[in-house]
């Protein structure tokens, strides 16, 4: 299960957090964070099949994050990369600008997903469905986003890691450890328990405090590369997914 869990405006130095696993096939080719685009300036991870990101932020403070949403149709294969629909998204000047772009996006063009965008000010939560592009404005607080539909309150893995997310939250609120707040954060969603089998987090990557910082960020980061990640089921490599990445990305008031 993808998992992505945002803290909007719960803490006055970080407005905003988001902290992602990213579950995807192990033998799909991808890098970690790295320059995606210089105008705007846009930093994430890159999908080398598609060419899009799956989480990324931009010199503007603006992070989005994609989960693959799970319906009862199967993936349609030759539908446009939900990757590519995040960079647009990113090159927004503002989350209430890309808010915009994603509500006059035609929903059938891509396969299901739940899209976070989100800055120090607004952060919203877009879904496709058939009868339309549906965007939900996320309340002050920590929500919790999975392949499921948003804030399902019937999954119970959902319920089990937002219990532990907002209490990692109150901790950092009453210490102001950031490194504990990190590693707590990291501890979540490497946890088998919470989200299921095949766990394997490789990176814990803090994105920049100020949008300013993001491509000092990439020069002093050159070595985030992603190899695959071993397969407990080498001869059905190609089949098998687990976590190919994880990642905590905040963003200071100044965006």
């Amino acid at each position: 299960m993808c998992t992505l869990a945002v803290y909007v405006r719960r803490f006055a130095e970080y407005p905003l957090v988001v902290a992602a696993n990213r579950d995807e096939f192990l033998a799909r080719p991808a890098m970690s964070p790295l320059l995606l685009s210089p105008a705007p300036r846009i930093v994430g991870g890159r999908d080398l099949l598609a060419g899009g990101t799956w989480l990324g932020i931009s010199e503007h403070g603006v992070a989005a994050g994609l989960l693959n949403r799970r319906t009862a149709d199967a993936p349609v294969a030759d539908k446009r990369s939900r990757g590519l629909l995040m960079l647009e998204t990113l090159a927004a000047p503002s989350a209430a600008d890309a808010a915009q772009v994603l509500a006059a996006t035609d929903p059938a063009t891509y396969n299901a997903f739940t899209l976070l965008v989100a800055d120090a000010r607004t952060a919203v939560v877009a879904q496709n469905r058939p009868d339309g592009m549906q965007l939900t404005e996320l309340t002050a607080g920590v929500h919790v986003l999975s392949n499921l539909d948003f804030d399902d309150p019937t999954c119970p893995k959902r319920a089990r890691s937002h219990e532990r997310f907002a209490r990692v939250a109150t901790a950092f609120e009453a210490d102001g450890d950031l490194d504990a707040f990190r590693a707590a954060l990291r501890t979540i969603l490497s946890d088998h328990t919470v989200h299921g089998a095949l766990r394997h987090p490789l990176l814990v990557a803090g994105l920049p405090r100020c949008a300013r910082d993001v491509e000092p960020l990439v020069r002093r980061r050159p070595a985030l590369s992603c190899p695959v990640l071993p397969c407990p089921h080498p001869d059905e490599r190609a089949d098998c997914s687990g976590v190919s990445h994880t990642s905590v990305t905040r963003a200071g008031r100044n965006g």
